[in-house]
């Protein structure tokens, strides 16, 4: 769908007028990204599980996820820290400290985080980071395809189990998660998506266990939302709240998308079309299409971002591509809820066809004050001479108590199914379009990328970007930026709101420029970015004004905060 004629102008205007830099182009993108994965000391490698006999057909598939990525500040030293999980019994996951120095040391077993999956608990799907009780310390929620898991982090080094006392001893079969404060009462409640039924996936009664349509499945897992009581305890206020989605829901997101004060909140849904359910004052949320009710048919990731620095926070959702079978275009999505109540879908050209892509992420990579676009790609690689694409059409094309039963599929065996897909790299160039730079800025692996996410792990006003690939290491891009281009970044704390500042979002103004990020609980496919706001500023010497809303409600204006430094601001109030 492409642009209106006035809307494009007015857009064109908004982006070129006083810009402070000639447009990027594919021949110079302003940074590189480069593989320093081996260099920081991360040998984490991914395993997938294995699950019932019953189902090792087609295990490739139903096994296909678990490769995630997290970014947090656990011992609180001012240093991002990341935490990948695996997805087999007896496999570990991984805390990697950042020491300072461009390494990282895994201590995830001291820490109480690595041992986590067992038979009869379940394997780690991703994780989320959030200080629950706002102590000062981030703790963690392991979201499962078993047991979730609630981690308390006890004094910056160690965590304690917290599940069964906090409420939250729920088998959900689970690919996302994320931390947001609904009612606005200064606690952090949870939001948990569901992906199959709560079946356990280890001893099936039943191989009955797929989507029942390819296009507007409704019967998967059902999605839970868990209000903080305080005191490290949780209730289960799904149903009074009208957010228990069953639309096999890959991933969600939460924002202010109309402005009106209150978090809502946005679903990625596989076989069927993404949802907005609008809070209403913290009493319980509306289920809305705001546009999205068509061209999503596989959603598997939504990550936030203000595309055309236009001051608000448009939604990227990855689809599926796949020439000569399939094309679910990605839909970039303008917010225009404030003034029509709705999204406008404006994905076209390279940005719209991605292959299978996965996880995605919005970041400034070259500091020039627009927002470019890392995506991940592939699903399963294997045979590169057996393609299961021709299978895989039988079997959409079938009657849904056909394709609804995992029995009736033809095995998997060894072949590929869009394997061996390159990351995508897309420039910013305004209403000139995104264009693909992965291979110009150093992106050349072809795993089968799952999670994205972004930090500034060196404190250094640089995005790094980390991928968390299925059955496969990971990989940690280290970003350069154009080093004439200016930068800021905002750590915020805290009081009357969560500690984390969750939910919390800025609004940089600089001259001609001006842009909104979301601190997020959560965001993309499995992944959660560093929650210190970085923002480009081109050529730009001062920022006029920053603009925080906070989730108590609470709005702060900064006049001309330093440059080219992390400001930590701390929420005015208690």
């Amino acid at each position: 769908m492409a642009v209106p004629f006035v809307a494009a102008l007015l857009l064109a205007v908004r982006l070129n007028q006083g810009s402070a830099r000639a447009l990027a182009d594919a021949a110079r993108p302003g940074f590189i990204l480069r593989d320093e994965t081996a260099n920081a000391g991360i040998g984490f490698v991914h395993r997938r599980p294995t699950f019932d006999p019953k189902l090792a057909g087609i295990e490739p598939h139903v096994a296909a996820l678990g490769a995630s990525v997290s970014v947090t500040d656990f011992d609180a030293d001012g240093d991002a820290d990341l935490y990948f999980t695996n997805s087999r019994f007896g496999e570990p996951n991984a805390l990697y400290r950042n020491r300072g120095d461009g390494t990282f040391a895994d201590v995830a077993t001291a820490a109480g985080l690595a041992d986590v999956n067992r038979p009869g608990e379940g394997v780690s799907m991703g994780a989320v980071w959030g200080d629950i009780d706002n102590d000062g310390r981030e703790d963690v929620l392991v979201y499962r395809y078993g047991y979730l898991a609630l981690y308390r982090n006890i004094d910056g080094g160690r965590f304690e189990d917290i599940t069964t006392q906090a409420g939250l001893r729920r088998w959900v079969n689970s690919n996302g998660a994320i931390w947001l404060d609904y009612d606005r009462d200064g606690l952090l409640d949870l939001y948990v998506t569901a992906y199959f039924r709560d079946v356990d996936l280890w001893h099936l009664t039943t191989t009955r266990i797929m989507h029942d349509s390819f296009e507007f499945a409704t019967n998967g897992g059902k999605n839970l939302l868990f209000r903080n009581l305080g005191g490290g305890r949780f209730e289960d206020v799904t149903d009074q709240a009208g957010v228990g989605s069953t639309r096999w829901t890959l991933a969600a997101a939460s924002a202010d998308f109309n402005a009106d004060g209150w978090p809502d909140i946005y679903l990625a849904n596989d076989y069927g079309p993404e949802e907005l359910f609008l809070n209403d004052r913290g009493r319980r949320f509306t289920l809305t299409t705001a546009g999205l009710e068509s061209e999503s048919k596989s959603g598997m990731s939504v990550t936030l971002g203000d595309a055309f620095n236009r001051g608000r926070l448009d939604a990227f959702v990855t689809n599926i591509s796949e020439r000569g079978y399939l094309f679910q275009n990605n839909n970039l999505r303008l917010n225009q809820m404030p003034e029509a109540g709705r999204f406008r879908n404006i994905a076209e050209g390279d940005i719209a066809d991605a292959g299978w892509a996965w996880g995605a992420q919005f970041g400034d990579f070259n500091n020039d004050g627009t927002n470019e676009l890392f995506v991940a790609n592939g699903f399963i690689s294997a045979d590169r001479n057996q393609n299961y694409w021709y299978s895989m059409s039988k079997i959409a094309g079938a009657n849904a108590r056909f394709f609804e039963d995992a029995a009736t599929w033809p095995p998997f065996g060894n072949a590929s199914l869009s394997g061996y897909e390159p990351s995508r790299v897309y420039l910013n160039r305004g209403v000139a379009g995104w264009i693909d730079v992965a291979k110009n800025v150093g992106v050349t692996d072809l795993y089968d990328g799952r999670a994205v996410a972004l930090a500034d792990l060196s404190n250094r006003g640089a995005v790094d970007v980390i991928v968390a690939n299925q059955n496969q290491p990971p990989i940690l891009y280290r970003g350069y930026p154009d080093s004439t281009n200016h930068w800021v970044t905002f750590h915020l704390v805290g009081t009357r709101s969560n500690r984390s500042a969750i939910g919390a979002e800025v609004l940089l103004e600089s001259g001609d420029l001006s842009q909104r990020r979301v601190v997020d609980g959560g965001s993309g496919f499995a992944s959660q970015n560093d929650r210190r706001l970085h923002f480009g500023l081109g050529t730009r010497e001062w920022v006029d004004r920053v603009v925080i809303e906070w989730p108590s409600g609470e709005r702060q204006i900064l006049a001309r905060p330093p440059i080219d430094r992390i400001v930590t601001v701390t929420e005015p109030g208690r």
